[in-house]
């Protein structure tokens, strides 16, 4: 494990606004250093012109002093100017990626928006540079960390770089605002396998992702959280792919990945839904999601297009990203030498979700042994090493993550069901 960061993902992570406060703060701060300089120049003005008095002041050190507090208010003058150019290119990214998005779903809004955006690079010639730069090294760094495998260095590569390839040309490792899933499932038979009362929420990302179903033969797990007030909420914990075979008994296997990554309705998805359903949710209802690679997929989709209420998804090794509204929270666990993970294309420029949202990259097996090749970057153990890490660090950009589990906490009765999904006739 090494150099795990934690952002808000895409290009700009740095709210445009913010910038704007700081830059109003220095130049209040230079402000403050023009009214020093003036009051250090009144002073040594009287001493000088007072017969007598300059024999017991240090006047040089005065006027060197006034003029280092001169050089102070040009200096926040200019970082305040600065900083107001970065603030409006960082806009300006913002509403060209969000024109993008809505390109489709809203085109009025999307044209509003780019003429906003042309309006502020029509303020300032550099505006436009300047976020060609981010864009530039947003692409150009969004794959770093890839590191030679001692192994077998050129086949390792070529395999990421060749997967990483995929989702950045298909586009299909970003879902678009208005983009549902098409076609008709194949039928699946869900059954219940075991029930408990866990005696709370989990706490923490590493002990939300140690949640998965435990039974065999389960791949999913829906906890419904009732709470004094009469209210439910609920959370589903959805495996990984389980069979690299095509259109057997399982559900999540290579038919449903290729399904949910180019669009289509799978048998994992529909699985899901009727989980919830023997679950007694309801549409409407809060469902959040914690899931693991292709179930990255179905939590996509179930965010966008289902009838549920996803305020917070977890998702650790998805090949996708989809595109939240700014009241959904995601956090997204990546390993950067995980070529399922590369599938995803490195994101978009413009992030997801809400303001409490991030991302959490680092390298999953940074030691490049024999065991890469079998994928360990991707296996959900070697993310929950890495969402302990996480938890370890008590970044104050996971708060809201701890609170969301803090609330669960406060339920009266939680009970968990177990459920094995598979194909029918």
């Amino acid at each position: 494990m090494t150099g795990l960061t934690i952002d808000h993902g895409g290009a700009i992570s740095v709210d445009p606004d913010a910038l704007r406060d700081v830059a109003r703060r220095l130049d209040a701060v230079a402000s403050r250093c023009d009214d020093a300089r003036a009051a250090i120049m009144r002073v040594h003005r009287i001493i000088v012109d007072t017969p007598g008095f300059s024999t017991h002041v240090d006047t040089v050190g005065l006027w060197s002093s006034g003029q280092h507090v001169a050089r102070l208010h040009s200096e926040c003058q200019e970082t305040a100017r600065s900083t107001l150019l970065m603030a409006d290119a960082y806009e300006y990214v913002e509403l060209r990626a969000e024109a993008e998005m809505l390109e489709r779903s809203d085109p009025g809004t999307a044209q509003r928006l780019l003429r906003q955006a042309d309006r502020l690079a029509a303020s300032d010639d550099r505006i436009r540079a300047m976020a060609d730069d981010l864009i530039a090294q947003w692409r150009a760094e969004r794959f770093e960390g890839l590191a030679g495998n001692v192994v077998t260095p050129g086949l390792y590569d070529q395999l990421f770089l060749t997967v990483a390839t995929v989702g950045v040309v298909s586009g299909l490792g970003k879902v678009r605002l208005g983009e549902t899933l098409t076609g008709k499932a194949d039928a699946v038979s869900v059954a219940p396998v075991k029930t408990s009362s866990p005696a709370g929420a989990p706490s923490g990302l590493a002990g939300a992702l140690g949640r998965m179903p435990r039974t065999s033969g389960a791949q999913i797990a829906v906890e419904k959280y009732s709470f004094a007030d009469g209210s439910t909420k609920f959370v589903a914990y959805l495996e990984g792919t389980q069979s690299v075979g095509w259109g057997g008994k399982e559900p999540w296997d290579s038919k449903s990945n290729l399904q949910l990554y180019t669009g289509q309705r799978s048998a994992s998805y529909q699985s899901t839904i009727e989980a919830l359903q023997a679950a007694g949710a309801q549409p409407g209802d809060e469902v959040d999601v914690v899931a693991h690679s292709q179930s990255g997929m179905v939590a996509a989709h179930l965010s966008m297009e289902s009838g549920f209420d996803v305020q917070m998804q977890i998702t650790a090794g998805s090949p996708v990203e989809p595109t939240l509204d700014d009241d959904q929270t995601i956090i997204q666990v990546r390993h950067s030498d995980d070529p399922v993970s590369s599938l995803a294309g490195g994101g978009s420029p413009e992030g997801t979700g809400s303001d409490d949202s991030v991302t959490l990259l680092t390298q999953g097996t940074p030691l490049d042994t024999v065991g890469d090749l079998a994928v360990d970057a991707h296996h959900l153990d070697t993310y929950i090493d890495t969402a302990k890490t996480a938890d370890d660090l008590s970044d104050p950009r996971m708060d809201a993550m701890d609170e969301f589990w803090r609330e669960l906490d406060a339920a009266e009765v939680i009970e968990r069901t177990e459920y094995q999904a598979e194909r029918v006739e």
